[in-house]
C-alpha cells in the first residue's frame, strides 16, 4: 500500500519524466496520506493505441494519462481530494510537451479489505 498505476499513452512517451514524477508523487501520497515510503509502488502502463472523440488515432495529437491510487480504507474524502489534485499537478510538471493535447485524469479508492501483498 498504496498501489499506484499509471495508465498513459505511448504519444507522451518521451515527454513523460516518469522517473521524477514517481518520485514527487510517493513523497505527496507520503505527506497528503501519511504512507510510507518503503510502501509506495508505482507501476507505470504505456498503451500503443488511444483513442479520443472522433479525431483519428493515427494523427497521434492526443495523450491520455489516468492515475489510480489505492490505499488502505480510512482516509477523509478531503484528502483524496487533494491527493488528485497533487497528481494532476505533478503531470502538468513532468509532461513537457506541446505537440499533443494532454488529458489527464486521477483518483484515489479504497483498496477491498480482501487485500493482501506478499514480498519475498
Amino acid at each position: 500500500m498504496p498501489q499506484i498505476s499509471v495508465d498513459y499513452s505511448t504519444t507522451m512517451e518521451s515527454a513523460f519524466d516518469r522517473s521524477g514524477f514517481a518520485r514527487a508523487l510517493h513523497t505527496s501520497v507520503v505527506e497528503i496520506a501519511a504512507a510510507k515510503p518503503e510502501a509506495c509502488k508505482t507501476l507505470f502502463r504505456p498503451s500503443d493505441f488511444t483513442a479520443f472523440g472522433y479525431d483519428d488515432p493515427e494523427d497521434r495529437r492526443h495523450a491520455v494519462v489516468h492515475v489510480t491510487l489505492g490505499l488502505l480504507a480510512g482516509r477523509t474524502d478531503e484528502t483524496k481530494a487533494k491527493l488528485t489534485e497533487t497528481v494532476l499537478e505533478l503531470l502538468r510538471e513532468h509532461v513537457k510537451d506541446d505537440t499533443f493535447v494532454l488529458h489527464a485524469s486521477a483518483e484515489v479508492r479504497d483498496l477491498d479489505p480482501s487485500y493482501r501483498k506478499h514480498e519475498s
